[in-house]
């Protein structure tokens, strides 16, 4: 009973959250996907952080550490790079764009016939193939927490339950695979129910208030799922021997060898010809990827803050949030789960293996946490599934609606201008399209794992052409369109010639990225540059760092952006040695390796803490605010 009003109380707030932002979120687009504009930092950045919190990720997280120990998570890691070049790069261009979506800025970034097309393309593939995919791995998450949590069998009456059974065996729908032993057509139906309730109410808010009602939520759910989740930690690591005890259990379970290769933080010894592999996908990973400047709702997050400094405070709060506090408790209840649930040579070889570790996460919920926690935990790996699914849906709606409808259905084929009130009705009529597309895609997923892994690899080609074209003025229009379409040749190229084999994913990852790079920055040489006049209203506008020293002479700047672009890349630097130095010290401490000793774990510990006060005051001040007044027109 406890647990069911735990779960109900979470259920009205969403929705009465989206009932009050309704009025203001119904009167422009502006309004309902970047709330006018008003958002604080740190709430944009817990918002994110949120929605990168995620009902998968500790699902995934969970697989990883079983399969290739704590070493491994530096593929989630290695992210914290990526997000802190938001943070103190690209979060206040993106705000002083003044676009609704990353797909506009190619409207005011380019000049060319291409550029439309260009738009609407990346609004397509953005927010429908990518959005769509990703969703439907929260999905696959989704269906195995509500497998355990929600027997339907159990709850609905015989006669309605058989009904919606009748109509699953008969359209032939297969959503999953047991993992507690359910026949298929109950997996099936009992999974069907739990994703179209859970789906209802996340819709219910999102599509109703717009980012007002999501980041509000967001807010809430993160810090019911982070509760729960240090609550679970603090069972499984007591259940397990104590954080005192673990490595010595772990030891007893696997032997020196393979607890050293869970327990490290470090290339464990012994690794040979495997660690290449996973450095150049490491190195490369963070930078070569769709997300590689915030593209896509960490972007809609930053430009929907009010200042610089306040996009700034998001993209901080976010990464930090993301890499260090998440991660430590998923840690513990990963390696606590080693010694609950121990595994074999045999077991680790067999197919299904990740899988199955990763629905641990699950049922170690429902045996190891006592009523009332264990509601806490499910409210919180339901809150980690709404904020990710009201964020995925609220940000694909926004192309369908700015790049689709009002800038290419509108003018072209209705020959008018887009009302207000119409926009946002695109906007929520595409939520529930999204929604069924991506129910259709995880009907087909297996591992949550093998489809990251795809995941990554389409959009590997990208990561390199979206930095640039904020830090370098020669990127045009045609360096973009290079880039994904020599991805979408490639990528079922490289599946069809190697697989899904993790042991392959360096290669496939390389390749993408040498090829598509490759690809993109040839054609920025032999294409039309972007005029003048584009380059310089850009750069008036959004002040860009890094390499525009022939636009800003032109537009009479001082070349400031050069010298801004190497204090902010020190900024990041000293923000990520200290961030990771802290994850490294005290990950070690609290989860140390058989026979390592503590010394480096307490150096990393002081080094990350004595970095504190050289960059937070860089952050916190208004050392990197550009002036207010408009720059020089252009010169004859």
């Amino acid at each position: 009973m406890l647990d069911i009003l735990i779960v109900t109380a979470f259920v009205l707030y969403g929705l009465g959250s989206g009932l009050r932002a309704r009025s203001k979120a119904s009167q422009s687009l502006d309004e309902y996907f970047l709330a006018g504009r008003t958002i604080k930092g740190w709430r944009a950045g817990v918002s994110m952080a949120a929605t990168q919190f995620a009902a998968d990720t500790p699902l995934l997280v969970a697989g990883l550490v079983a399969s290739a120990g704590v070493f491994a998570l530096w593929r989630l890691w290695i992210y914290g790079l990526a997000f802190l070049l938001l943070a103190w790069l690209f979060a206040s261009n993106w705000r002083r764009a003044g676009v609704l979506t990353d797909a506009e800025v190619t409207r005011v970034r380019y000049s060319g016939k291409a550029v439309v097309p260009l738009r609407l393309f990346k609004a397509v593939y953005y927010g429908t193939v990518i959005n769509c995919v990703v969703l439907a791995m929260v999905l696959v998450a989704a269906i195995r927490i509500a497998e355990v949590f929600l027997p339907w069998q159990d709850w609905l009456p015989a006669g309605l339950y058989q009904g919606i059974a009748s109509v699953i065996e008969a359209s032939g729908i297969r959503l999953g695979e047991s993992i507690t032993g359910l026949d298929a057509l109950t997996t099936s139906t009992n999974n069907l129910i739990s994703i179209v309730l859970i789906l209802v109410f996340t819709a219910t808010y999102s599509i109703t208030g717009g980012l007002r009602a999501v980041v509000q939520t967001d807010v809430m759910q993160f810090a019911v799922a982070m509760l729960g989740t240090a609550a679970y930690a603090w069972f499984v690591v007591d259940a397990a021997g104590g954080l005192g005890g673990l490595t010595e259990r772990i030891v007893e379970l696997y032997g020196l060898e393979q607890a050293d290769k869970l327990l490290s933080f470090a290339p464990p010894a012994g690794v040979g010809e495997a660690l290449l592999p996973f450095l150049v996908i490491v190195g490369m990973q963070w930078l070569f990827q769709m997300n590689a400047d915030g593209t896509g709702y960490l972007a809609q997050r930053s430009m929907a803050c009010p200042t610089d400094r306040q996009a700034r405070i998001a993209g901080l709060v976010f990464t930090w949030l993301q890499i260090l506090v998440r991660s430590l408790f998923w840690l513990a209840i990963s390696l606590g789960l080693l010694v609950l649930y121990p595994f074999t040579p045999a077991d680790a070889a067999g197919d299904g293996f990740v899988a199955a570790r990763e629905a641990l996460f699950v049922s170690g919920i429902d045996e190891l946490l006592p009523p009332g926690i264990r509601g806490l935990m499910l409210v919180g790996l339901l809150a980690a599934l709404a904020s990710t699914v009201d964020t995925h849906l609220n940000w694909g709606a926004s192309y369908w609606s700015n790049d689709v409808y009002r800038a290419v259905v509108a003018p072209k084929l209705l020959k008018r201008e887009a009302r207000d009130a119409e926009l946002v009705l695109v906007a929520r009529l595409s939520n529930v399209v999204i929604l069924l597309i991506a129910m259709a895609i995880m009907a087909n997923l297996g591992s949550i794992q093998t489809a990251w892994f795809i995941s990554l690899l389409f959009g590997a080609g990208m990561g390199a052409v979206l930095v640039l074209r904020w830090l370098w003025e020669r990127i045009n229009l045609y360096s973009e369109l290079a880039a994904m379409l020599v991805s979408l040749i490639t990528a079922p190229l490289l599946l069809h010639f190697f697989g899904t084999d993790q042991e392959q994913e360096w290669i496939r990852l390389g390749l993408m990225s040498l090829i598509t790079s490759s690809a993109a920055i040839l054609v920025t040489f032999v294409t039309p540059a972007t005029d003048d006049a584009t380059l310089q209203a850009f750069y008036r506008k959004v002040r860009p760092f890094g390499f525009w020293g022939r636009t800003a002479a032109l537009c009479g700047d001082d070349g400031r952006a050069r010298a801004d672009f190497r204090s902010r890349v020190l900024a990041v630097v000293l923000t990520a040695l200290s961030l990771y130095s802290l994850l490294i010290g005290i990950g070690r401490l609290a989860f140390p390796a058989p026979e390592g000793g503590q010394w480096l774990s307490w150096l990393c510990l002081a080094f990350g803490l004595a970095l504190l006060p050289v960059w937070l005051p860089m952050a916190l001040g208004n050392r990197f605010e550009r002036p207010a007044e408009p720059l020089v027109a252009e010169r004859d």
